[in-house]
C-alpha cells in the first residue's frame, strides 16, 4: 500500500458505522477495498495463531498469601503496593528461554502467526525499551527476548505480532490511578496526555525495532478515561508508522464485552476479538478472531492443571474456521522462559492432525450451511467442500443437508490416493458412504469436489 492516507469503513449488521481516519489530515482519501483486502489477506489465510502471555506476573506463578488463583491480573487482584511488586523484577531470570524452540512449537502445531505480550496491564515491558526502567532491560537477563523471537519467526515464515496494553497499573500518568500505586504518589496527579505520549514512544519502538509486524493487538481499553477519539488517533498513529499492519478493535471503544465485536458506534480497528467464546452463528462478512486459553488462565499459574484436551482444541479450531474466524490459542510460559509441557504436548498432537488436514483449514471460508450439522462442521474453498466429521456414523452413512452444488468426486483428505467414496443425492440432502473407522479422530475430513 503506497499511500499513508486511508479510511476504514465497515457497514454490517454487527459492525455499524464508519471510522474515517486519515494520515496527514486528509479525511477524503481512503483505503480502497482492494488495498484493505490485500492488507488482510495473510490473516484470512492463516486461521491459526499462538497467543503468548508472558510477564512479571509469571514470577509469583499464581500464588500469594495462601491463595492460588492469580495470574496476569496479579497486581490488580492482590492490591499489592507497587513498590512491593517491583521486587519481583529481580526474580525474572528466563535463563531457559529459547526463542527457536518456542517458534518450533508454534510451527509444528500448524500456527501461522504469533502474538506475544510486549506489555500487559502491569506495565512491565518484555522488550528492550529505552523509555523506562520498568522492563526486562533492567533485570539480570541481559537479552531482548522479543528481538530473538522476531528473528526466529522470520526464519520460520511465521508472522510476528505484538500485544500491547493501553491500561497500565504501574505508570504514574495512567488514569485512573490505583490507590495501591504507592510508587506514583510522589509524582502528583496523573496526566493521561503525558501517558499517551509515553505509550506512543513505546509503540514506535515496537513497530520500528523488530522488523515488519503482522498485528498490533491492543487491550485494556475499557476504562472511561480511554475515549473513541483517542482510539482513532492511536490507530492512525501506528498505521502511519507501518501502513500494512493490522490492528484489532480493542484500540477503540466500540467492543461489546467478551463477545468482542464492535457495534453501536463508529468502528476503530480491523477485526473483532471474541474472548473465550465462539460466536454461535459466526459473523458473515466480518473479520474476527477468537482468543482462548488452554487451561483457566492466560499467564502462568503453577496450580492450574485444567487443561483442554487436544481433541477439544482441534474441534474448536474447526468450529471457528467453519464460522469464518481465526483461532488464537494461548500459552503461558514460566518465569524461566519455559512453555508448560502440557501445552507443548497438546500442540504436538494438534500439529500431527494439521499435517494431514490443514488443507481444510488454511484459507478456508465459512460453511455454506445455515446451521452446523449434528455430526460435525463444514469448511469450504472454491470448488471444494470439507466435511469435518466429529461423530462417526455407526452405519457408515453420513447424512448431509442439501448443498446446492453437484458432486464430482468424494474422498477422505487423509487418503493420499484420493480413493473415491460413494455419494448419493437424495431429496433434501446427500448420503456419503464412509469407511468403517475414522482416519484422523477427533475429526476426519471428507472432501467433496463440486462441479
Amino acid at each position: 500500500m503506497g499511500s499513508l492516507r486511508f479510511a476504514a469503513c465497515l457497514s454490517l449488521s454487527l459492525w455499524v458505522g464508519c471510522a474515517s481516519l486519515a494520515f496527514g489530515g486528509d479525511a477524503t482519501t481512503g483505503e480502497s477495498k482492494a488495498d484493505r483486502d490485500a492488507r488482510m489477506a495473510w490473516f484470512r489465510e492463516a486461521k491459526f495463531g499462538m497467543f503468548i502471555h508472558w510477564g512479571l506476573y509469571s514470577v509469583p506463578a499464581g500464588e500469594w498469601n495462601g491463595k492460588k488463583h492469580y495470574s496476569e491480573w496479579f497486581l490488580e487482584e492482590t492490591h499489592m503496593p507497587v513498590s512491593q511488586y517491583e521486587k519481583y523484577r529481580d526474580s525474572l531470570t528466563p535463563v531457559k528461554f529459547d526463542a527457536k524452540q518456542w517458534v518450533e512449537v508454534a510451527k509444528q502445531a500448524g500456527m501461522k502467526y504469533l502474538v506475544i505480550t510486549s506489555k500487559h496491564h502491569e506495565g512491565f515491558a518484555m522488550f528492550d525499551t529505552k523509555l523506562t526502567d520498568w522492563g526486562i532491560g533492567s533485570t539480570q537477563f541481559h537479552r531482548d527476548p522479543m528481538k530473538e523471537l522476531a528473528a526466529e519467526c522470520r526464519k520460520a515464515g511465521i508472522k510476528f505480532c505484538f500485544y500491547y496494553s493501553i491500561m497500565d497499573w504501574h505508570h504514574p500518568d495512567y488514569a485512573p490511578r490505583r490507590r495501591w500505586n504507592d510508587v506514583a504518589k510522589a509524582s502528583g496527579e496523573p496526566n493521561l496526555d503525558r501517558y499517551v505520549a509515553f505509550m506512543k514512544g513505546q509503540l514506535k519502538e515496537l513497530v520500528t525495532n523488530y522488523g515488519p509486524l503482522g498485528i498490533l493487538w491492543f487491550d485494556g481499553e475499557w476504562e472511561d478515561t480511554w475515549t473513541q477519539q483517542r482510539g482513532k488517533d492511536l490507530y492512525a498513529y501506528v498505521r502511519g508508522l507501518q501502513p500494512d499492519i493490522i490492528v484489532n478493535n480493542r484500540v477503540g471503544k466500540s467492543r461489546q464485552g467478551m463477545g468482542g465485536m464492535s457495534k453501536g458506534q463508529e468502528i476503530v480497528g480491523d477485526y473483532g476479538t471474541p474472548e473465550q467464546e465462539i460466536p454461535a452463528n459466526g459473523l458473515p462478512g466480518v473479520d474476527w478472531e477468537s482468543c482462548m486459553t488452554m487451561n483457566d488462565h492466560w499467564g502462568f499459574n503453577k496450580h492450574d492443571q485444567k487443561w483442554k484436551s487436544s481433541d477439544e482444541i482441534i474441534r474448536k479450531l474447526v468450529d471457528i474456521v467453519s464460522k469464518g474466524g481465526n483461532y488464537l490459542l494461548n500459552v503461558g510460559p514460566t518465569a524461566e522462559g519455559v512453555m508448560p509441557e502440557p501445552s507443548v504436548e497438546r500442540l504436538r498432537v494438534v500439529g500431527d492432525w494439521m499435517k494431514v488436514n490443514s488443507e481444510a483449514i488454511y484459507g478456508a471460508s465459512a460453511s455454506p450451511l445455515p446451521t452446523s450439522p449434528a455430526w460435525g462442521r463444514v469448511t469450504r474453498k472454491p470448488g471444494k467442500l470439507y466435511l469435518h466429521v466429529f461423530k462417526w456414523p455407526k452405519d457408515g452413512k453420513l447424512q448431509t443437508p442439501a448443498i446446492g452444488e453437484g458432486i464430482a468426486k468424494a474422498y477422505l483428505l487423509a487418503d493420499p490416493k484420493r480413493t473415491p467414496i460413494a455419494t448419493a443425492s437424495e431429496k433434501g440432502g446427500l448420503t456419503v458412504a464412509l469407511p468403517q473407522k475414522p482416519a484422523t479422530p477427533p475429526d476426519t475430513v471428507v472432501v467433496l469436489e463440486t462441479r
